[in-house]
């Protein structure tokens, strides 16, 4: 803690309660920290641990979601004088929360209202708490989206949740956290749907709002090499309970529980997987050993299993009193790889650059303008609607970045899980009830949870019931939408190193769509670098790690956060370069790609493609 300053919060002896048909849940057990003005202070540990709990609790909104805060107090220095939050009126919380205490929430398409644009969400703050016109806080609001690096911010205001891609709905919650300045800052699981350039930016702009105004901030992550980056002190959580707590560097250089030395262990580092030959599990925490899991071996098959060829899809802009289309976003323009059986190939950028895209219009969930996807030799886009559930969505299962998004909130988990086992016809009656809970075993999860629904889960334990749905049917393709980004270290290796062993055993193939470069490092055999719906480089694992050749891809790896305090690279002179607009007046027909071969099937896109 900064000296002489006193805590601008305390959290002392919290418990924090649910009622369930089990009986009552303990989600945090007498946790107790504090964090003072000007400091960061980062909570780490397995998706589950309470993190997110203990954060909730401060804003009192873990009410909301059926907890109840049993004991502890809550101090909050407040302009007004210091109050206990646990004890205030909601009154009191209405005037404090967004205003003295911002919080950024973990899955950005459940925190904004899908029925309200943009600009209603972020102005409806700043009218209520600043008292400003609908002309000052449309004009704040515009400010802040350019902080937050959002191209087209006047555009962008006038659009709504399910228009924008995830990264870009999360830097929309940041800059509604930031939009009043507070005192506290809660950051939950703030970067996880953003790609490392833009997570880079977010952390100084997170880092440089603390050294201005003094702004406290409590940091949920799951990824150490941000903690390393962005903290003064460090709380490592784990079932519930505080383990331990201290400076960050001692935290790293020696931690004193076996839990936390295994947390720290279990990271993927960049640079780990130099001079190897192919994909290698990572180390798990607690007592299975990493050489228990069989490692990928690189696919021996060259007979490739997909095969994209210039493959564009763009989506018409509506405008006029008509609603008629007045230009197009060029989501994926022509691009073309392959996928062999076994193999991983990883597809990385921006936010906004396509990577999802691609992955839906393979699957037709996003309808392809032109180009060729061949499954197998069959030509996807040609089928009709019944030919494409016969033979290509068995075939192809798609795990998608929203968790939340992607689980009926009505149903029990068990009965997703089932669904594709009676939608296909591949069991029946008990079969189901076996195969189901094989499933939950495999993606470590309890078969209690078999009977939750998915808000009774944290948003880790919901990505594993999506991952254990797309393993259901045993596809022959997995498309891994930002899988993992969700899930904690410790999870997030069991996770990949089950998708590892599966590849191995049962030779699926995967196109593994990530921002996270120590976990692509790790995982691909191939790697594709995209950028406005361009494939601007791909290569090997070691041709795109160890011999990068486009610019962008040097920006990309350089902006890798580094797990290490020693080594800190958030720095406030980091220059915020517009993203160039992917919309195009109608007509507009752009360069074909054009590729350069540095080595053999390491292609470059020329400089003059456009």
């Amino acid at each position: 803690m900064p000296d002489g300053n006193t805590p601008l919060v305390s959290v002392e002896g919290l418990r924090v309660e649910f009622a369930s048909d089990g009986g009552t849940i303990v989600g945090v057990e007498n946790v107790s920290f504090s964090v003072a003005p000007g400091e960061t202070v980062c909570i780490v540990g397995e998706s589950g641990s309470g993190k997110s709990v203990t954060s909730l609790s401060l804003m009192r909104l873990v009410e909301f979601g059926g907890g109840t805060i049993a004991e502890g107090r809550l101090r909050f220095a407040g302009q007004g004088g210091e109050i206990d939050l646990a004890q205030a009126d909601p009154e009191t919380m209405r005037g404090i929360r967004g205003n003295e205490i911002g919080m950024i929430f973990q899955e950005p398409m459940t925190s904004l209202n899908p029925v309200f644009t943009i600009e209603r969400q972020m102005t409806d703050g700043l009218r209520a708490h600043r008292g400003l016109s609908g002309a000052q806080a449309r004009q704040r609001a515009l400010e802040l989206l350019q902080e937050v690096r959002i191209p087209e911010p006047e555009r962008r205001l006038k659009q709504y949740p399910h228009e924008l891609s995830g990264g870009m709905r999360q830097r929309v919650v940041i800059a509604m956290a930031m939009a009043c300045r507070p005192r506290l800052l809660i950051a939950d699981e703030p970067t996880t749907a953003l790609d490392v350039t833009i997570q880079a930016e977010i952390l100084a702009l997170i880092d440089r709002l603390k050294r201005e105004n003094g702004m406290a901030v409590l940091f949920i992550t799951h990824d150490m090499a941000v903690v390393a980056q962005m903290a003064d002190r460090v709380v490592v959580m784990y079932r519930g309970n505080l383990v331990e707590e201290g400076p960050v560097g001692r935290i790293f250089a020696a931690p004193q529980e076996e839990y936390t030395r295994a947390l720290l262990a279990a990271v993927p580092r960049l640079g780990d997987m130099r001079g190897k030959p192919g994909p290698e599990p990572l180390r798990l925490v607690g007592a299975d050993a990493p050489d228990s899991v069989q490692a990928a071996v690189p696919p021996g098959d060259p007979e490739p299993l997909l095969q994209v060829l210039h493959l564009t899809t763009r989506y018409p802009v509506k405008g006029g009193l008509f609603r008629r289309t007045v230009a197009n976003v060029h989501a994926v323009e022509d691009v073309s790889f392959d996928i062999a059986k076994g193999e991983t190939l990883a597809l990385v950028g921006e936010s906004g650059c396509g990577k999802s895209s691609c992955g839906r219009s393979i699957l037709r969930l996003a309808e392809p303008t032109s180009g060729q996807v061949l499954l197998d030799r069959t030509d996807v886009l040609a089928l009709n609607e019944r030919d494409l559930r016969r033979k290509v969505w068995r075939d192809i299962q798609m795990v998608f970045q929203d968790p939340f998004a992607s689980l009926n909130p009505y149903m029990r988990l068990a009965a997703q899980v089932a669904e594709p086992l009676s939608n296909f016809g591949i069991a029946k009656g008990s079969e189901i009830e076996d195969r189901i809970a094989a499933l939950f075993d495999r993606v470590e999860l309890p078969r209690s949870f078999m009977r939750r629904f998915p808000h009774e889960l944290s948003g880790g334990q919901r990505q594993r019931v999506a991952i254990a749905r797309a393993l259901a049917v045993s596809p022959k393709l997995i498309v891994a939408d930002e899988a993992v980004s969700a899930l904690d270290v410790s999870v997030q290796a069991q996770v990949l190193n089950l998708m590892m062993e599966l590849q191995s055993t049962l030779g699926i193939s995967y196109l593994f769509i990530s921002h996270d470069m120590a976990v692509v490092e790790r995982v691909s055999h191939r790697v594709g670098v995209m950028y406005l719906g361009r494939l601007v480089e791909i290569g090997s694992r070691a041709q795109i790690f160890e011999n990068p050749r486009h610019p962008y891809t040097h920006s990309l790896l350089s902006a890798v956060p580094i797990a290490d305090p020693a080594r800190r690279t958030v720095r406030d002179d980091l220059k915020f370069r517009p993203i160039p607009s992917p919309v195009f007046p109608v007509g507009h027909e752009p360069a074909p790609s054009v590729y350069d071969e540095v080595e053999p099937g390491h292609l470059v896109l020329r400089q003059q493609a456009s």
